[in-house]
This record gives C-alpha cells, sequence and structure tokens, in this order.
C-alpha cells in the first residue's frame, strides 16, 4: 500500500482483544511495507558496518605505503557511502510510508465505527476520547508500527557487526560481542517506570483537557454566576499537575538516554586501552585497532534504535488500548437479516409507540431527556448496550436489517444538527430517493430568508445563494436558520420514516407554523415522527402521541388531548404550578379538576392562553 493508494478499499477487521494485540494486528496487515523498510534498512545498516572495515584498510595501507590498496580502500568507502546514502533515502520513504498508512488504517476504522453508532457512540465512550483517539492516539500507533522496522534493522545490525569482529579479530570481537547483551538490555529495568509516568502525565493531561472544555462550554454560566475565577483556579492546578508529570517523565527518560550514551563510552574506552595494550605488545596491527574502535563507535547508532523502540512501544500501549476499546463498540444486533428496505408503521414495542405509515405524528415526552433517547431508538440506536427489542418498520426489525438498508429506511435528525462548511449546493448534495427536489425542500423549510441572507452576504457567486460558502457548523448563521437549513437537508433524502427532534426550537412561532404545514404537505404518504412540545407543530399534526414515565400514556389529536389529559396539558402549555392527579391515572379528570386540598381549578399560562387565541381566530 502506497500513500497515493490511500484510503485502504477495506481497512480489515482489527482484532481488539487489547492494545497489544491491536498493534500486531496493524504490523501484520502492514507485512509488505515493513519487510520493504526492513530491507532498505539492512542495506543501510551493512554500509555502516562495512565502513570501519574500510577505514582500518586505509590506514594499514598509508603505513605499509601502499598507494594502491589505499586506492582500493578510497573506491570501497566511496562505494559504501552510495550504499548508505540510497539505503538511508529510501529507509526513510518507507517507514514514513508504514506510518502514514497505519494512522490512516486505524482513522478509517474508527470513522467506520463512529458511523455504525452513530450517537450511541458518545454515551458509551466520551467524545473527548474519541477526538483523542482520532488525533494523538493515532500518530503515536503510526510510529511504532514505523519504528518496528528501523529497530528490526539496527538489530540485525548489531549482530552482523559483532560476528563480523568475531572473525576479523577474535581477541577484541569477543569482548564487544559480550558486552552489546548487556548494552541493549540495561534500560529495561527502567522502561517500567518510565511507562507508568508517562502514564500518569497523559492521565493528568486528559484530566486538565477535559476541564477546560467543561470551563469553555459552561463560560456563559460560569460568568452569570461569577466562578470564572473559581474554574480558572482549577485549571491552573491541573496544568501544573500535569507540568510536574512531564518533568517527572522527562527526568525518568534523560536518565534511559544518559545510561544509552553512558555505557557504550565506556565500553569504547575500555575496546581502545585494550587494544592500544596489544598493539603495543604487537599483537594487532594498527589498522585492526581502527577497525575495532571504528565499529564500536557506530554501533552507538543501532543501540539508539532499542531506546528508540521502547519508547514508542510504551507510548503507543495505552494509545492503542484506547482505539480498542473504541473498535471494540458494536451496534446491537441479532443474527437474521433481511433484503430490500420496508415500509409501513413505525413501531417502537419498548414504549408502545407507534406511528402509522404515511402519517404525520407528532410525539410530547414528560421528560425531555427522554425524547432524544427515544427518537434515536426509532432510528435504531439504542441507548445501552443491552439488547432491548428492536423498533420495528413495517414489521421487520430495524436491526435485521443491513446497516445502509437501515440507514435509508429511517433518518433521524437530532434536537442539534451540524452542517458541514460548504455551499447550500454542496449541503444538499446528500444520498436520496430523487423525489424531492432541493428547492421543494427549501420551500417547506421556510428558507426563502435564508437564501435571501446568503445571497447578500456572497462575495464571490454572483448573488446565487446555492453557490454561496457555509463557514463551519453553520457559525455564520443564526439558531432558527440552521435549523431550517438543516430540516431542507433531511427533508431532501425523502426517507421512508423521517423522524424530527425539536426541528423549529430556534424559530419564532409565526415561521413555525408555516414550517408545520410545509413538513407535512411535502411529506404526504411518508411516514412523519416528530418530537415537540410546541403546539404549533402538535396542532398539524395527524395524532399526538404522549409518553410519560417511559410507556405511551395517550394518543388524540392535539386538541382533544389538551381537554382531557392534565399531564399532557402540562407539559404542552408549561403549567408549573399545576400537579396532576398524583396516584391517579394518566389523563383522569377533567381540565379544571382539582389537583388536591385546597387547590385552584388550572388557569392557562401566557404559551397556552397565545395557543387559545390562534384557535379562535381559526
Amino acid at each position: 500500500m502506497q500513500i497515493r493508494d490511500l484510503p485502504y478499499p477495506d481497512p480489515g477487521e482489527p482484532d481488539v482483544r487489547s492494545g497489544p494485540r491491536f498493534l500486531y494486528w496493524l504490523g501484520r496487515n502492514q507485512l509488505a511495507g515493513q519487510l520493504k523498510s526492513l530491507s532498505w534498512g539492512l542495506l543501510s545498516q551493512c554500509g555502516i558496518a562495512g565502513l570501519p572495515l574500510a577505514v582500518g584498510f586505509a590506514v594499514q595501507a598509508v603505513i605499509d605505503r601502499s598507494g594502491s590498496r589505499l586506492a582500493l580502500s578510497g573506491g570501497l568507502m566511496v562505494l559504501l557511502g552510495a550504499v548508505i546514502a540510497l539505503g538511508d533515502t529510501m529507509l526513510h520513504r518507507t517507514a514514513v510510508t508504514n506510518w502514514i498508512t497505519a494512522a490512516a488504517r486505524v482513522q478509517q476504522l474508527l470513522a467506520r465505527r463512529t458511523a455504525e453508532l452513530g450517537s450511541a457512540l458518545t454515551r458509551r465512550v466520551a467524545a473527548g476520547e474519541v477526538v483523542a483517539v482520532s488525533t494523538g492516539d493515532v500518530e503515536k500507533i503510526g510510529w511504532f508500527v514505523e519504528a518496528v522496522s528501523r529497530f528490526l534493522a539496527a538489530a540485525a545490525a548489531l549482530v552482523i557487526i559483532c560476528v563480523g569482529l568475531m572473525l576479523y579479530l577474535p581477541s577484541l570481537g569477543i569482548v564487544v560481542a559480550l558486552a552489546m547483551p548487556v548494552l541493549a538490555l540495561s534500560v529495561l529495568p527502567l522502561l517500567s517506570r518510565a511507562t507508568a509516568r508517562a502514564d500518569i502525565q497523559r492521565e493528568k493531561a486528559g484530566r486538565a483537557t477535559e476541564l477546560a472544555s467543561d470551563t469553555v462550554a459552561g463560560l456563559r454560566v460560569l460568568r452569570g454566576i461569577g466562578g470564572e475565577e473559581l474554574f480558572l483556579g482549577r485549571y491552573r492546578r491541573a496544568s501544573q499537575e500535569v507540568r510536574e508529570a512531564a518533568v517527572r517523565s522527562a527526568r525518568m527518560w534523560s536518565l534511559i538516554s544518559g545510561i544509552q550514551v553512558l555505557l557504550p563510552g565506556l565500553l569504547l574506552i575500555g575496546v581502545v586501552c585494550y587494544g592500544a595494550k596489544l598493539t603495543s605488545e604487537g599483537r594487532i596491527g594498527v589498522g585492526q585497532l581502527v577497525t575495532v574502535y571504528s565499529a564500536v563507535a557506530l554501533l552507538l547508532s543501532p543501540l539508539r534504535h532499542f531506546e528508540e523502540i521502547a519508547m514508542a512501544y510504551s507510548f503507543s500501549r495505552p494509545s492503542a488500548k484506547r482505539a480498542a476499546r473504541v473498535l471494540a463498540l458494536e451496534r446491537t444486533s441479532y443474527e437474521t437479516t433481511a433484503d430490500g428496505t420496508p415500509a409501513g408503521d413505525l413501531y417502537d414495542p419498548a414504549t408502545g409507540l407507534l406511528a402509522p405509515a404515511g402519517r404525520f405524528t407528532a410525539v410530547v415526552c414528560g421528560d425531555p431527556d427522554a425524547a432524544g433517547t427515544l427518537a434515536e431508538r426509532l432510528g435504531g440506536h439504542p441507548p445501552t448496550e443491552e439488547k432491548t427489542p428492536s423498533v420495528l418498520l413495517g414489521g421487520v426489525a430495524l436491526n435485521d436489517l443491513p446497516l445502509d438498508t437501515a440507514r435509508t429506511a429511517v433518518l433521524v435528525q437530532d434536537k442539534d444538527p451540524v452542517l458541514l462548511s460548504g455551499t447550500v449546493r454542496d449541503l444538499l448534495d446528500v444520498p436520496a430517493s430523487g423525489q424531492v427536489t432541493a428547492e421543494d425542500a427549501l420551500a417547506a423549510a421556510q428558507c426563502g430568508d435564508v437564501l435571501q441572507a446568503l445571497a447578500q452576504a456572497s462575495v464571490d457567486a454572483d448573488g446565487d445563494p446555492m453557490r454561496t460558502r457555509i463557514t463551519e457548523r453553520g457559525r455564520s448563521l443564526s439558531g432558527g436558520q440552521r435549523q431550517r437549513l438543516a430540516l431542507a437537508r433531511s427533508l431532501v433524502t425523502d426517507p421512508e420514516a423521517l423522524v424530527l427532534d425539536e426541528p423549529t426550537s430556534a424559530v419564532d412561532s409565526h415561521t413555525e407554523a408555516r414550517v408545520a404545514q410545509g413538513v407535512k404537505e411535502l411529506r404526504a404518504e411518508r411516514t412523519t415522527v416528530v418530537f415537540t412540545s410546541s403546539p404549533l407543530l402538535l396542532d398539524h399534526a395527524d395524532r399526538v402521541v404522549f409518553v410519560h414515565d417511559g410507556a405511551v400514556a395517550a394518543v388524540s389529536t392535539h386538541r382533544e388531548l389538551l381537554r382531557s389529559d392534565p399531564h399532557y396539558r402540562a407539559v404542552v402549555t408549561r403549567e408549573a404550578d399545576e400537579e396532576p392527579a398524583g396516584d391517579g391515572p394518566v389523563g383522569a379528570g377533567p381540565v379544571g379538576a382539582p389537583t388536591g386540598a385546597g387547590s385552584s381549578t388550572v388557569e392557562l399560562t401566557d404559551d397556552a392562553q397565545a395557543f387559545a387565541d390562534i384557535e379562535e381566530s381559526a
């Protein structure tokens, strides 16, 4: 796999049983790239290993006053230099390719898992952890995959040099060969402590980042209650803890680096002293001493790779563990499968919610949080890993459908939809049935004023709002404008069942009424479910379902439920002072029924009075 061939057609099924197993799976899937990198690394290291021999021959040729041998040694050094240059260049190229392709594979796996889980992902794993895995952790994992081949080449070079020295000059070669394992393994006792300190540093850094994110997200609230200094003090303490942990970790790694320099230096001094003694006794020549000295000096470079692979593994192991934990999450599913996109009623066995096919159904939940959870369930995203009963579409369980089929059949738009950067035309260029045009969707969502505002703000689109660029997450638009554009995007897809969670919460009442009518007309003969407590939307619904305490409590029209169900009326009209029939059944009692001793009849709130005025005018 080359960088130009990315992305992978299929990144594969990872082994997510543990972090080390995931790293092994990555390395095994990049075996071809690892072998290329290892081959070029061996070529480079062998060239480096041959330099001492060439230098020793040259020195001995000068001592013996042999011009021909000196010229031959010079030619050999030039050849070895060319081999080293070629090997290093290609080693760097293949190693970086391994790094990038490994990181790309992990990112593709994460993207695929995110797409499969949808919004259920952030309920099982913190959003910050997902971001950390897909950014910093991916780089650390790629670093280890890239460093493995260079480490293996360095280890092979050490073996080759030691064996060569033993054959070339046994008296000194044996000393070097015995010292090499000691030098290579000398830092192992310190690695566990270094890894533990690095883990503590990452944990504290994660806490500081989480605290900073929470502070920024709640800055408006903090300013309102005067809590900025309190949270700023907490962040200062957290950042100081991160600094102290980083210093402690750096001290341990600097100690390891110092040992990697000190011990080879002591070996070099010992080899020179012993070799000088042998030379003075006439047992070896000066050229041989220079050869051994050069070989030992060059061993410092391969030894550095032992330190690097230790650091790469210690940093990538927790990163791989986090990635494996995210990738191990699965969408709750059953064994059976079905082909084709079903059509029919949308039914949730857990709550008893039924949305008849081709009807506009509004759902009112007493608990606002339960509304979002139920909306996600209707889209086939169970809130937990438990195998709760699957939502049925036309009698077919969504969990029994292939993922792409389920996504085509039911589309869920949450209460805070995201607009990606690009033009309006790009925004509406989504997989769709082709039955609904962009113009019809924009009209139904009442986006006329949004398009006019975009056309006026357009600088390089010749006044064409469809070519006007939308900034990241639609920050240049108001909340209501973002909601309506997101609604138009959902309408364009024209799914068999469309689930909308508070689609007009940021829209004024007059526009909201027009949006309700436009959606109802455009989605005629299609199943539409809207989670809302807005009287304007509820009045346009064919049927209204009231969900109370996790189950369907009442089903009727909006006006009938207002008259017959005090719990429903309390939710829709926001009657904070009303205490609906404590232990009595939901829906019991007339509108003005007393709710307890000394209670008065229910008075309409401002919202209820406004709706009554609308009914009167109608």
